[in-house]
């Protein structure tokens, strides 16, 4: 906790507001689709739900040009502001019979305001974070968000059928608490950096200041390698879960009584979250001394491994021995991993950077959707040999972005 509180009060503020932010989020993204599929089908509902997705891919580059241009607390204020309207007017369409098509644009609406201010708020973050410090800061805000995400999807499931309404009026009070406090609080962390002669304007910057993101080589190396962890992360909602809801029989599992594959699931899930959240802060402490290229390669074998196990096996206590394996792979990983992401982006030009890292997130989607499909005709030792592969792709990108980072240290020195 005195560690915690040591940290510059911006990191403070953007870490608590992290948790307002998701727990809205969960509490209400959750639950949009099963609201779409009542009102307007299925098919139409996965369709509009793809259309969050180009808005958050919209917004997060729209945010890291913007946040470069004007600064981080103007950006991260617009998209405040644009979360509390359009949640107000979600609630004002909800209740006054608008119908859905109403909810939904004025739900996407937000969700293009908070993919906006994302680069601007890790940027706010990284901006006055020490490197010494960045592990730390990392795992405490995946420790904020995996608390945040858990509650609000536990507090939307038994809200929702009788007060989604309620959610909706919540999101907007929380999202104009967060306004409030960014206004009066979180101070303006750009750094003072020269700026060359502006040659280009508009449409033409925008996609130059993308290029010069792009054509950093160890940097695109960071955005595949976190593109399959993600990918490998997706896959127990998708190829494995759909594998444990037609194969797996039901078991007596302590204290869960007995299981379906699909309570499977949602056990495996729910240790996951439970894992992450108690011991997320434990496992950093007790690993800051290692090196990070071991900290790297070992976590990243358990997750890879750990999810090669989930693609073959029917056991139920092999599934969770496999889901706690890949947990502290996950909890070694992600903070190192969050750590070079900040390295690697320059100040000058750092939100950008960390709006390019997040198309991550879609990626994964698409790569995530192709293995939906391969896993129908391709057996499961198959997708685990997958799995597999993907763990080393990822250890090959690491190993390449650490022997580039000690390139660097040396010619300094």
């Amino acid at each position: 906790m005195r560690s915690f509180f040591a940290l510059h009060r911006n990191v403070r503020l953007r870490i608590g507001l992290a948790f307002v932010h998701k727990l809205i989020d969960a509490m209400i993204l959750t639950f949009i689709a099963i609201y779409l599929a009542a009102h307007v089908g299925v098919a139409v509902a996965g369709a509009l739900i793809l259309v969050f997705a180009a808005f958050a891919v919209v917004g997060m580059l729209v945010g890291g040009h913007l946040s470069e241009r004007w600064g981080r607390r103007p950006v991260l204020i617009i998209g405040d502001v644009v979360g509390t309207g359009f949640l107000a007017l979600m609630a004002v369409a909800y209740y006054s019979g608008w119908g859905a098509l109403a909810v939904y644009f004025s739900y996407a609406i937000v969700k293009f305001g908070s993919n906006l201010a994302l680069p601007a708020n890790d940027a706010t973050i990284i901006d006055v974070t020490p490197p010494e410090q960045r592990k730390f800061v990392y795992t405490v805000n995946y420790w904020v968000i995996n608390l945040a995400l858990g509650t609000g999807a536990l507090l939307g499931a038994f809200l929702y059928s009788s007060h989604f309404g309620a959610v909706i009026l919540g999101g907007a009070a929380g999202m104009a608490f967060a306004l409030a406090v960014t206004v009066a609080l979180v101070a303006e962390t750009k750094p003072e950096t020269p700026r060359p002669p502006v040659k280009l304007t508009g449409l033409a910057q925008f996609v130059q200041g993308y290029k010069v993101v792009l054509a950093d080589a160890t940097f695109r190396r960071l955005i595949i390698a976190a593109t399959l962890i993600l990918t490998l992360e997706g896959q127990l909602s998708t190829a494995i879960g759909i594998r444990l809801s037609t194969d797996f029989p039901t078991q007596e599992v302590v204290p869960f009584g007995a299981v379906t594959g699909v309570e499977m699931l949602g056990v495996l899930k729910a240790v996951n979250t439970v894992l992450v959240v108690a011991f997320a802060l434990v496992v950093n402490s007790l690993l800051k001394r290692m090196p990070d290229r071991t900290r790297l390669y070992a976590g990243i074998t358990l997750y890879a491994g750990g999810f090669a196990v989930l693609a073959v096996t029917d056991d139920a206590w092999l599934l969770l021995v496999a889901v706690v394996v890949l947990t502290v792979g996950e909890l070694m990983n992600l903070p190192v991993q969050q750590a070079l992401l900040a390295e690697l982006a320059p100040d000058d030009g750092r939100p950008r950077y960390l709006a390019a890292y997040y198309l991550h997130i879609r990626f994964g989607q698409i790569v995530n959707s192709i293995l939906i499909s391969l896993s129908a005709v391709v057996s499961m030792a198959g997708m685990a040999g997958i799995y597999l592969a993907f763990g080393v792709v990822i250890i090959l990108q690491y190993r390449a972005i650490l022997a580039r980072r000690e390139t660097r240290v040396a010619v300094s020195a």
